[in-house]
């Protein structure tokens, strides 16, 4: 008999596991944070999430009711100099920051004598700096207390059980994020993580440490109307070489509160007249989806006459954790899936050319979900 093939193993994902997941507006004041989140949503911290994809759906099967995927956003208070220690409200906003798995870093671009800055002077270089100061060296006082305590427990482990094994495993990984944080000076979702390190419980270690820096970051630039029509503005690529020398491969979206808040205000076909007589659009669509990707969640689909609804879960979701989305009971009895894929219905027209071209597949609790499945569950008494 040939050998069994050993269990694929899976990438573990730095981050908190689940699908309820928050992104948080961070910067320090003065800078439009509050004003973007009203922008974003008037009252409810639940942005909806274009899709091309649901809004076709949606023509084929005229639903009674349509519910798209959602973006969790929260507005956090202004951060100052001097948080990691207490300073200001720091306490209350790293606590804050803690809470959120993402971070929409927002930084102002642009001078106005009746917004004074916080600093003094405008300089998104300098704003930057402290936020990222801040944080790290947060994590630095959280690990360094984790670590001593590590120590102190691990000194009479032996080296014959799994259990001190796994001890002197988890403490090796915690020293590594210190050496990441201090001495090269990064961020922790920076790190130059191994195949090994991602495929073990190590990562879980990182993940229980809940750092600040471990979360994904997108660099959210405000400035002037003018500016964002031009697309010109002196900052942006200071910004942009600030980036690539710090945390490389984090996305930077230029756009303009002022310009936001005035297309608000205005009626969907008033909002299309007055992009064309700016020559600019509105960047919530793409801040929002950009958010949405950054904390690594797809949507799949229900549809039916009744309603057709997104719902978002974390990429390499199984499709009985999926199922568990809608309703408990449908992971704890499932049976199986029966998925297509959106590509498919939209190239043969119906669910019934779908079946007869053989792409409807039943799926069972191995599936992986992919993004633009159409998902009917099928789950036992």
């Amino acid at each position: 008999m040939p050998p069994k093939k050993a269990p694929v193993q899976e990438k573990k994902a730095l981050g908190r596991p689940g699908n309820n997941l928050k992104i948080g507006i961070v910067g320090v004041p003065n800078v439009g944070k509050s004003s973007f989140f009203n922008v974003l949503s008037e009252t409810e911290a639940r942005i909806p999430v274009p899709d091309a994809r649901f809004e076709w759906l949606c023509d084929v099967y005229k639903p009674a009711s349509k519910v798209p995927a959602h973006l969790t956003c929260i507005d956090i208070a202004g951060l100052t100099a001097g948080a990691s220690t207490g300073a200001g409200l720091g306490n209350a906003f790293l606590s804050h920051v803690r809470a959120v798995d993402g971070i929409f870093q927002m930084v102002r671009a642009f001078d106005d004598a009746e917004v004074i800055h916080v600093e003094g002077e405008v300089d998104p270089l300098r704003d930057m700096e402290i936020i990222s100061t801040e944080l790290r060296l947060k994590d630095i006082e959280w690990v360094e207390k984790h670590l001593e305590n590590l120590k102190k427990t691990n000194r009479s482990l032996g080296n014959n059980s799994l259990a001190d094994k796994a001890r002197k495993e988890e403490q090796a990984m915690i020293e590594k994020v210190y050496k990441v944080l201090t001495e090269d000076g990064k961020d922790a979702r920076k790190a130059d993580w191994t195949n090994k390190e991602l495929i073990r419980e190590q990562i879980d270690v990182v993940n229980s440490l809940q750092l600040l820096t471990a979360k994904p970051v997108i660099y959210l630039v405000n400035l002037s109307e003018k500016d964002y029509v031009r697309k010109k503005n002196k900052w942006l690529p200071k910004i942009k070489n600030w980036i690539d020398q710090h945390n490389p491969g984090d996305l930077l979206i230029p756009f303009s509160v002022a310009l936001e808040e005035r297309l608000a205000q205005l009626a969907p076909e008033e909002k299309k007249e007055e992009e064309a007589k700016v020559g600019a659009t509105s960047a919530l669509p793409k801040i929002t989806q950009a958010g949405y990707n950054s904390l690594e969640l797809i949507r799949y689909f229900t549809c039916g006459p009744d309603e057709v609804r997104a719902w978002t879960i974390r990429r390499g979701t199984k499709a009985p954790q999926a199922a568990g989305v809608i309703h408990s009971d449908f992971e704890h009895k499932f049976v199986c899936g029966e998925i297509m894929s959106y590509e498919d219905l939209k190239e043969h027209g119906s669910e019934a050319a779908v079946k007869a071209a053989g792409k409807l597949r039943q799926q069972g609790k191995p599936y992986e979900m992919v993004d633009g499945d159409i998902a009917y569950w099928k789950s036992g008494a």
